[in-house]
């Protein structure tokens, strides 16, 4: 499914809704509830039947949780959200609070009383989650009551279906390793932590690991479904048979047994029955699914998904495909420059339209599935807010006189792409070519970095961020995030943050997207796609260093750039990178577009 501008908050969301849940609640006997922006497999894209926070306020962003109680209601957000929750909720009805300044659980300390009791679902609420809960519920004297059940859904009257997207087989010219080796990779992790068998909650997983792709949600290519890994042995994979071609279920049915996602909970119970030490990720895992194991007498080993690493660590078929799909995503990317630099001067160009034009040429490559996540198409304020959405509500006039920040990817069979780039509309100011290229100065640090094994994203992130320090400012999202192939465009564990523990390794691909946010004004940021090289000498070193490839192949603008501000080294990284862009993706574009195209990339 493509990109929809609609205006997806609900205006009769708020106290209606509310009303109805409150009087469910009292029929449990329970004193509250909470409402997470998550379904059962704690995915960054929740499909329709399981968006409650939604339904409940009206909130469309992609990450939120609500509190209810009989007398108070609240909404948590994170800070790319505060301006969207006060336009799309009824702060009568939820007062908007911020989700790391003012968390929930500092919330429930203010607002729960002894006696009450606090309702969750089992399978939205992680391992790791509900223990921080349960002692916030019993410092207040309250009790943290799991349910089976969501009493959201017993008022949600239109709730729709849940989706049915058809399976396909994921070819072995594409994913580099049959899936039949890559379970037993994963058999000898569980083997070397002594555990019986594993269950895996993220689709994403269940699909590199199955060679499979789905359709169940938007913009990335999963089948939503559950399984399970045993030592030794077939995996179960649960998953809705309306999916499965007869084809495709013969197909699985020779690396795993099939079944309906409603045999899950039981399989997991006859793991605990059997005895089973069971590996379990606490950060991803429903507190429903470790209750399930150990109330039927098994245990768990709690670790990292066994494979968010390897997934993450691209094969060089990956790799490859990866490089293939950002050449052809970058011919379309020019096309689309060449289109917008005629156009936007004029002034007559708003949000949806770019979008859509974007959208247009990537599908003239004709093998494009899907954007890969709903288009950043961001004019003057709307740009400083760094993950708005653009729709019909808050579509605006592309301005003369300052930058037009558009962020936005491409999915192809063969790889996924992410990119972001900060365009020029007529002259712009002083100031404005400042800050882009103190954020375009620590783009550049990071691709330029070399580093030693073992190093984090942390450890890295200063460098996108010193500049701008230097200047007195900042960005408040990560610099980086990982990215999948032919999978999610933002992929864990690896990430380059303040946040990011997890060391990067070769055959991992991440984005690079330090960026400057003037509130209501305008956004600035530039996002390229690294894949981390394997170790190399450096002349005159001792230890061989990890460094960056970069695979995104488009012009960034020079109307923005102070040259005064780049170093030596910088300007000639610039002109490196733009003589590659004019040379690789010179001969893939028409006449029109490689005159435009030889200009955008002169030498500064």
């Amino acid at each position: 499914m493509f990109q929809s501008f609609d205006d997806l908050s609900d205006p009769s969301c708020g106290a209606p809704h509310a009303a109805l849940l409150r009087a469910e609640l009292a029929r449990l006997g329970l004193d509250g509830f909470l409402i997470p922006r998550a379904d059962a497999h704690q995915g960054e894209y929740v499909p329709p039947n399981d968006c409650r926070l939604q339904w409940l306020t009206g909130f469309t962003g992609s990450a939120g949780v609500a509190a209810i109680l009989g007398d108070a209601a609240a909404i948590f957000v994170d800070g790319r959200y505060t301006i969207q929750v006060r336009d799309q909720v009824d702060l009568d009805v939820f007062a908007a609070r911020h989700l790391i300044n003012e968390p929930v659980s500092e919330w429930l300390k203010e607002n729960l009383r002894p006696g009450q009791k606090l309702g969750i679902d089992a399978m939205l609420h992680t391992v790791r989650e509900v223990r921080r809960l349960r002692s916030v519920c019993e410092d207040a004297g309250a009790e943290l009551v799991t349910l089976n059940e969501n009493p959201v859904d017993a008022v949600w009257e239109d709730r729709p279906a849940a989706p049915v997207g058809q399976v396909s087989l994921y070819p072995l010219e594409l994913a580099g390793k049959a899936s039949g080796d890559k379970i037993s990779e994963i058999q000898a992790v569980l083997n070397d932590k002594k555990a019986d068998a594993c269950v895996l909650t993220q689709p994403d997983s269940i699909a590199w690991l199955f060679n499979i792709r789905g359709s169940d949600v938007d913009h990335t290519p999963l089948p939503l479904s559950f399984a399970t890994v045993p030592a030794s042995g077939k995996p179960s994979l649960y998953i809705d048979g309306r999916k499965l071609s007869n084809s495709v279920r013969d197909s699985l049915s020779e690396l795993t047994d099939l079944s309906e996602p409603a045999a899950f909970h039981k399989g997991l119970s006859d793991l605990g029955k059997a005895g089973s030490k069971v590996m379990i990720d606490p950060a991803l895992a429903g507190i429903g699914i470790a209750d399930a194991i150990t109330e039927a007498g098994g245990s768990l080993i709690e670790a990292q998904d066994p494979v968010l690493l390897p997934k993450a660590v691209k094969n060089e078929t990956e790799l490859q495909g990866a490089r293939n799909a950002h050449l052809r995503d970058a011919a379309a990317y020019v096309g689309f420059l060449c289109w917008f630099d005629e156009a936007a001067p004029k002034g007559d160009l708003d949000e949806i339209q770019v979008a859509e034009k974007l959208e247009e040429f990537r599908r003239g490559t004709g093998v494009l599935k899907d954007i890969s996540f709903d288009t950043i198409s961001a004019a003057a304020s709307n740009g400083a807010i760094c993950h708005y959405r653009v729709s019909h509500s808050s579509n605006l006039k592309v301005p003369v006189g300052k930058p037009f920040l558009i962020d936005s990817g491409g999915q192809y069979e063969d790889g996924t792409t992410d990119i972001t780039r900060t365009l020029a509309v007529g002259d712009v100011t002083a100031d404005m070519k400042r800050h882009f290229t103190l954020v375009l100065k620590g783009h550049i640090a990071i691709s330029t970095a070399r580093f030693p094994e073992g190093t984090s994203g942390a450890q890295l992130d200063t460098l996108a961020r010193i500049d701008l320090w230097k200047a007195g400012l900042d960005f408040d999202h990560g610099t980086g995030h990982g990215v999948g192939a032919y999978l999610g465009v933002h992929e864990g564990p690896q990430r380059i943050a303040k946040t990011g523990t997890v060391p990067l390794k070769p055959g991992m691909i991440l984005s690079n997207e330090p960026g400057y946010y003037p509130a209501g004004e305008y956004g600035i940021r530039i996002e390229n796609l690294e894949i981390v090289t394997e170790a190399r000498d450096i002349a005159g070193g001792e230890r061989p260093m990890l460094g960056f490839e970069t695979i995104t192949l488009v012009p960034m603008d020079l109307r923005l750039v102070d040259v005064s501000l780049l170093t030596g080294a910088e300007r000639d990284w610039l002109n490196r990178y733009h003589a590659r862009v004019r040379e690789e993706i010179g001969p893939l574009v028409g006449a029109k577009e490689r005159v435009w195209l030889e200009k955008a990339t002169e030498a500064i």
